[in-house]
């Protein structure tokens, strides 16, 4: 028999006042345990914020995997040019001209019939070029030369009808402003070779005439300040107040340059965590180097003359757009990671008289185009330069007019929903046409690319994961690519 005074309290029995007296012991047990949990949460979220944060710096970063490219030229054509009178020859455009597109070609898409509706013929000749037989038209006689370099994809497509959302979607994957550029997220991702240099550079139409969405094109966002684009001139000074006002000897200049670095870290030092502060005086110090490396980066007299012929220079019609795009050969030499060039204003947005203002957006640009690609192509550069072409959106294969006895002067309609772009070099397959539009070049029909495909493929060429790259901001993990369904092109990639 078990000896009840040895163990009282197991043989004697519980009473409510001793029940409820205990039961709070394991309710504060819980508490403490859920406590602990939750703290245990914010520690693990601390620790992924800032494991998913890269350095606030410039300096070169191994990207997740090896890359095919090393640097990007981005030669952004605004205004969205005509995929069905450039890359995209439609036969049926020729069939049905001038009367509305049938339905069953179309995938039963209906058209804007306030702006008539009617199918109108390329007034520009396609032929085949290169050992790739791609088709292009006669309007870019230079860069069909070239096919035989690119991956053509005629199955873009984007998600709004308008310049200012397409572009936004275009260059940072959202429709609306306050995100990163891709730029941005690239030079973000893998920083820069060159330290004298800023990551991304932007060469816009020297009229100082911005592009549509101005500098928003080229803006950081949330990501710092030091990974926004930096807009170089082609001619004259590249920047504003590069170089001092008078000289000083080469040893002050120094002692002077190194007290200001000095007071700038003390004063950095009392107040931390402040990225714009940061990136301002990373800014201040790149510029002091700047000053003499810019310089000589887009001096282009020391480019032999056959150089100069090869991008238009020197010609009227293609001088601007060749020097723009010689300079971008000279910065990706020089080892900036991100070019982006832009055309004079919207002279891709081609609503009336297409025949006459497409011809000359290709007149500024065609030559210079294909000399770039020649030019980086002979000094081993294409193969770790990778060059976009394109535009937000393409045009509509319908006539933009209000009678149908005026087709002589008609232009194009904005066209998002099927278009072309090009990729060129950086480990992309050479002479290759990937995906298709409808028989009248109305939608994407056949290997759809997306935006954020796009984006995806351009940073996995750069040996980045779109997955991988991320920003914490606000407990989300934010991507170029954001939340939206994403696929690499694995089919471009050689």
């Amino acid at each position: 028999m078990t000896d009840s005074t040895t163990q009282p309290e197991l043989m004697s029995e519980i009473s409510r006042r001793r029940f409820f007296d205990r039961m709070t012991d394991g309710l504060y047990g819980v508490a403490l345990t859920s406590l602990l949990g939750q703290q245990a949460q914010v520690f693990a979220a601390e620790e992924t914020h800032h494991a998913a944060r890269l350095p606030e710096d410039l300096k070169p970063r191994r990207p997740h995997f090896k890359p095919r490219a090393t640097s990007v030229i981005h030669l952004c054509m605004q205004g969205g040019p005509s995929q069905v009178d450039l890359f995209d020859p439609k036969p049926a455009l020729k069939k049905y001209h001038g009367q509305t597109a049938p339905r069953e070609l179309t995938g039963n898409a209906v058209f804007e019939t306030d702006r008539t509706g009617k199918l109108m013929q390329s007034p520009f000749a396609f032929k085949r070029h290169g050992k790739s037989g791609a088709w292009v038209s006669d309007a870019l006689p230079h860069i069909a030369q070239e096919v035989d370099q690119m991956t053509i994809v005629r199955s873009m497509y984007n998600v709004h009808p308008n310049h200012e959302p397409a572009i936004y979607k275009m260059q940072s994957g959202q429709t609306f402003p306050g995100h990163p550029a891709f730029g941005s997220w690239i030079t973000y991702g893998l920083g820069n070779e060159n330290q004298n240099l800023p990551a991304y550079v932007v060469l816009a139409d020297p009229s100082n005439r911005l592009p549509v969405n101005n500098v928003d094109n080229w803006m950081s966002g949330y990501l710092s300040p030091l990974y926004q684009g930096t807009r170089m001139k082609a001619t004259g000074s590249p920047l504003l107040n590069l170089a001092p006002d008078y000289a000083h000897a080469e040893q002050v200049s120094r002692n002077k340059q190194q007290l200001l670095k000095q007071l700038d870290r003390m004063h950095q030092k009392q107040r931390p965590g402040q990225q714009e502060l940061e990136a301002r005086i990373q800014n201040y110090e790149m510029a002091a180097n700047m000053q003499l490396e810019a310089t000589e980066t887009l001096d282009i007299s020391q480019e032999t003359s056959d150089t100069l012929a090869m991008y238009g220079i020197d010609q009227k019609e293609t001088d601007s757009f060749g020097r723009r795009c010689l300079l971008a050969r000279r910065l990706v030499e020089k080892g900036v990671r991100f070019v982006q060039l832009y055309t004079r204003g919207q002279m891709w947005d081609n609503h009336s008289k297409i025949q006459k203002s497409l011809q000359s957006a290709c007149g500024q640009t065609d030559l210079p185009v294909a000399g770039l690609l020649k030019d980086l192509r002979q000094r081993g550069l294409l193969d770790s330069t990778l060059v976009l072409w394109g535009g937000e959106f393409g045009r509509l294969p319908t006539a933009q007019i209000t009678s149908s006895a005026k087709m002589n002067v008609a232009g194009r309609d904005h066209g998002p929903y099927g278009f072309s772009t090009w990729m060129a070099g950086g480990g992309v397959k050479q002479g290759l046409v990937f995906g298709n539009t409808d028989e009248v070049g109305y939608a994407s029909v056949e290997n759809r690319v997306s935006i954020q495909d796009w984006h995806a493929t351009v940073l996995h060429l750069l040996g980045l994961d779109h997955e991988r790259l991320v920003y914490e901001r606000n407990g989300l993990g934010e991507r170029l690519t954001h939340q939206f369904s994403t696929n690499v092109v694995h089919e471009i990639i050689a």
